[in-house]
């Protein structure tokens, strides 16, 4: 069964009798779309990595990670992203104000030593626009991402370089293990909503 057909049986053949019900099966397949972004691009990383080193690998999340995004909105009619309240580039990663929120909550839980690979949160919420099932689940700086967004003195000066050409307005470094480096963000319109 392939994914968008997994995920309109969990929202639709699911028996949804209370409104609990209906955001627990949408957490459940927000989740599988969540973590099949964070996997595509934890393997694009290390893969690109082992090929053409730090320099290199920035391409995948300026390049590879937008497009895996797209390729999953265009899937699953939602619009799924990738936000951080310190981006790197703001053409794709401002949060909006529910966004922003989240991402505080999930600094203020990393704080208090909470599992940041657990932190996730969704609701139904009501826009100008319409109804929406809001997701957010949080990217956890891993050893990984230290190479591109970790203190300054650790970042190495070609990949800094590169990083100055390739984002002249970037927030995105002094990050260090257990905090929060940002959060994939899912959308879905709910019946009689515009996407």
């Amino acid at each position: 069964m392939d994914l968008r057909r997994f995920i309109v049986f969990l929202l639709i053949a699911l028996p949804c009798t209370a409104r609990g019900d209906d955001v627990a099966a949408r957490m459940q397949a927000a989740r599988i779309v969540a973590n099949e972004l964070a996997q595509k691009l934890g393997a694009a990383l290390r893969e690109q990595l082992a090929a053409s080193g730090p320099e290199g690998a920035i391409s995948v999340c300026k390049d590879m990670a937008p497009q895996l995004a797209g390729e999953l909105s265009r899937r699953t009619g939602w619009r799924v992203a990738r936000v951080s309240l310190r981006t790197r580039n703001p053409l794709l990663g401002l949060p909006d104000a529910w966004e922003q929120l989240a991402l505080q909550r999930f600094d203020q839980a990393a704080v208090r030593d909470e599992a940041p690979e657990k932190l996730e949160f969704g609701e139904i919420v009501v826009e100008p626009q319409g109804q929406y099932f809001r997701y957010v689940k949080a990217l956890p700086v891993q050893p990984l991402c230290l190479i591109c967004h970790g203190p300054q003195e650790v970042i190495a000066e070609s990949v800094r370089s590169r990083l100055a050409a390739e984002y002249p307005h970037d927030r995105a470094t002094g990050y260090v293990m257990g905090q929060i480096r940002g959060a994939v963000t899912i959308k879905q319109p709910l019946r009689g909503t515009a996407p």
